[in-house]
């Protein structure tokens, strides 16, 4: 009131509207509107428009792009992009965690268009599943045109943050509970993608352990080569309070941003242009800075291909004394490209590295990119856009192997599945969806969980229970964890030959409590195993084994498989109740784990 009064004198305020905004502020005393016919009541504290329940930990932050934001083209900075998405995802973590969040992690992030000044950027982060004292925050980020209503969708990132304590302690996080289809989904998903990230380094090393050596130079149009030390940037920044957030720790959207800086330039001084930010490979925090600290980036073009260009960038920090050693703080690989107008990439020079760790950088750009392509093919896509027999080798095997488990897990995590027929013990379940009709056939058996996984994830003995199977010849076994078979079947109807597969086995135990016992399988190409005359070769899209412990000596066995279409005929049948060929294996499945587990306790009282 006493500020209204204020600018009373210079400004015409009406007296209503100064009535209107101290009633506001001390509570209305005028009678209650009254309602119109059919009107529901709102409870105290409802949003104006209905929605869902949301996620406690959902965070949503939408940005009006200024032009203080963008760079020379009118296009928002991926920079400025990176602080908000980091900020949005921190505040996620702090929601679940309760306590200070820093970021640890982020896998890769692929750019899919550019933003211009005036339009509006949206960031919606949840936290998908919370381990000891990390979690993983996936983030959705999209673009709003409030002019013409347009929403593209522009990137999906996936953060690992950890939870801080007292003098930087560990903090054990509450678990994570999905309510929804797609949470369970994410929640299921995320054991596996942090699964993938401890063993990346491992990936790189194994693709450069097994590739030549020497480094090719080529040219193009004639061309020669640049030397890489011509892209060479150093910059320096120092850490200031609005770098830092309210733990004193510099940001890592803000460091993320800084890099981002160095990187263009570099990628400037090798093609004379504009460069657009392409992809982030997935990089993680080594340590905190502080305020006070200085940081200092390097950048440089690791290596030059047909449309796209990989600089490499590092943050080490230091304080005010010199004679301290620097602190590295992070490294990261980020993927330019240079558009012409009609907005498709151009031709870029090629690089020539320098002697020693130039041309280690070289080789490695290269297999960072094999790695790349193999992880956005496989990992990225949607499951019906994955060609089933995926071929294998050395540097996809972690991405097969995700994809493996991961696609198991969605179909597990489904929400529609409807009971199609129940036989004694056995039920049958059916999932129709536009391009698959996939089943589920379980039942509880008297046998531990962990003595079912190890019986039924060797694909060895499967002709003991299931008479579809001939033989499972061991072709090679990747780790402990993935192996793949060469499996012989018996002849489909209609068919004059016998079917063989090649078949990727994957096995996971549980990641915490709840989590079952998984057992994946899918089709894979192997050069050593080509198809051959005398059978006719199958595949296998999704299926698979899950197992939960319901007591130390109960477990709940399912098997889940999307049909092929040359499978149909024979789930159809079955699901019809025309025959009962799948409940009457099972029921074999059942005998077999039981009998194995009688053979396991005479041994042991031997």
């Amino acid at each position: 009131r006493c500020l209204l009064k204020m600018v009373k004198g210079n400004i015409i305020v009406p007296e209503d509207i100064l009535n209107f905004c101290c009633n506001g502020l001390q509570g209305s005393t005028s009678p209650p509107r009254a309602r119109e016919p059919g009107e529901r009541e709102e409870a105290p504290g409802a949003m104006a428009s209905p929605s869902a329940a949301r996620n406690p930990t959902e965070v949503q932050m939408s940005q009006l792009v200024l032009p203080c934001h963008t760079n020379h083209r009118g296009e928002l900075s991926t920079g400025q992009l990176l602080k908000w998405i980091d900020t949005a995802a921190c505040l996620s973590a702090e929601r679940h965690a309760g306590c200070p969040c820093v970021t640890a992690s982020m896998d890769d992030i692929y750019f899919e268009h550019t933003i211009s000044v005036g339009q509006v950027v949206n960031i919606k982060a949840k936290v998908n599943r919370a381990f000891n004292s990390s979690m993983e925050v996936g983030i959705l980020v999209s673009y709003e045109d409030l002019c013409s209503g347009k929403h593209c969708s522009i990137c999906k990132a996936y953060a690992t943050f950890v939870a801080q304590g007292p003098l930087g302690s560990k903090v054990r996080l509450k678990p994570l509970t999905p309510q929804t289809e797609e949470e369970k989904i994410e929640y299921s998903i995320a054991a596996e993608r942090r699964r993938m990230r401890l063993v990346h380094k491992d990936t790189l090393k194994d693709l450069l352990t097994s590739s030549p050596q020497e480094t090719e130079l080529e040219t193009r149009d004639g061309s020669g080569a640049v030397p890489a030390e011509r892209t060479r940037v150093e910059s320096v920044e120092l850490v200031l309070p609005p770098h830092a957030n309210h733990q004193g720790n510099t940001f890592g959207g803000q460091i993320m941003a800084w890099m981002e800086n160095v990187a263009t330039i570099a990628a400037s001084r090798l093609c004379h242009a504009h460069p657009t930010l392409r992809a982030i490979e997935m990089f993680h925090f080594r340590g905190p800075s502080q305020v006070g600290d200085r940081l200092v980036l390097k950048a440089i073009v690791n290596n030059a291909f047909k449309n796209s260009m990989e600089v490499g960038v590092s943050a080490e920090a230091y304080g005010q004394e010199m004679s301290v050693s620097r602190r590295h703080i992070n490294s990261a690989f980020m993927t330019f490209v240079v558009l012409d107008q009609e907005g498709h990439p151009r031709t870029l020079p090629m690089v020539a590295p320098e002697p020693g760790d130039g041309e280690r950088r070289y080789r490695e750009a290269s297999a960072r990119k094999k790695i790349r392509l193999d992880r956005k093919y496989v990992v990225s896509c949607k499951q019906t856009e994955v060609p089933l027999s995926v071929p294998w080798d050395q540097s996809n095997k972690v991405y097969l192997s995700y994809n493996n488990v991961s696609a198991l897990k969605m179909l597990v995590a489904k929400a529609n599945w409807a009971l199609a027929r129940e036989k004694e013990k056995v039920r049958m379940y059916t999932l129709e969806e536009d391009k698959f009709l996939s089943f589920r056939i379980e039942m509880s058996v008297c046998i531990p969980a962990s003595r079912a996984f190890s019986l039924l994830s060797n694909l060895r003995r499967r002709h003991e229970w299931d008479s579809h199977y001939v033989s499972a010849e061991l072709v090679q076994k990747v780790d402990d964890d993935d192996m793949i078979y060469h499996v012989v079947s018996q002849k489909l109807r209609n068919e004059n030959k016998p079917q063989d597969f090649v078949i990727l086995a994957s096995r996971r135990k549980p990641c915490s409590k709840g989590d079952p016992y998984v057992v994946a399988f899918r089709s894979v190409t192997l050069p050593t195993h080509p198809a051959r005359d005398e059978f006719t070769r199958g595949e296998t899209l999704c299926s698979g084994f899950c197992i939960w412990p319901e007591s130390e000596e109960m477990s709940k066995v399912a098997y889940y498989n999307q049909a092929m279409p040359g499978y149909l005929t024979y789930v159809t049948t079955n699901v019809a109740g025309l025959s009962s060929d799948i409940c009457s294996t099972f029921e074999a499945c059942e005998k077999f784990l039981l009998k194995n587990k009688e053979d396991l306790i005479s041994r042991l009282q031997d």
